[in-house]
């Protein structure tokens, strides 16, 4: 398991971004450098390795937990979970999973209290789930989101930040209460 960085909170910083990229418009969306975990089974592998070299090149901290190779008889909660774990006593800000589908990892990393994984295809609920439910993870299918869309996906769900409003903070404490009754 990673250490966590002494120095994670201090590298936040915001700029906002106003022209296009080639990963495509991102006019008025505020980018805040983060450390972010990432983690795929043999699935995501490809998928995993694309995301964390644009993650680097855009200033992120990327801590990776696995797999480090292509091994067709991983399996997706030995590198989830740890993932879910780091997030959840805030080792990493945020979690990107991947598995062939992103079931898998979506249900694995919802077993770690204190995380709030979505499986996320489409960027309304990429940066939706992050305003109202605070999500924490962004769950992938390696082998149903091609490239260009799984950046975008990350991109939005980074930039994203929860509202704060009432009526999900009082959403959110029912749910934690729940994971207390376990």
């Amino acid at each position: 398991m990673p250490k966590k960085s002494p120095t994670a909170p201090g590298r936040r910083h915001c700029s906002t971004i106003s022209e296009t990229t080639s990963d495509g418009p991102l006019t008025g969306l505020t980018k805040t450098l983060q450390r972010i975990g990432v983690a795929s089974d043999h699935g995501g592998f490809e998928l995993k390795e694309q995301l964390v070299g644009k993650l680097r090149a855009a200033g992120h901290e990327v801590v990776e937990f696995g797999d480090g190779r292509l091994d067709p008889d991983d399996d997706y909660p030995d590198f989830v979970v740890p993932l879910a774990r780091a997030v959840a006593c805030g080792e990493v800000e945020r979690g990107v999973a991947i598995c062939g589908s992103g079931v898998g990892a979506s249900v694995a990393a919802n077993k770690v209290p204190g995380v709030r994984a979505c499986l996320i295809h489409e960027t309304f609920s990429a940066h939706q789930g992050v305003e109202d439910d605070d999500l924490n993870m962004i769950c992938l299918g390696g082998l149903v989101v091609g490239h260009a869309l799984a950046w975008e996906l990350v991109q939005t769900f980074l930039a994203a930040r929860f509202s704060g409003a009432e009526r999900h903070r009082r959403r959110l404490a029912k749910v934690a209460d729940l994971e207390n009754k376990r």
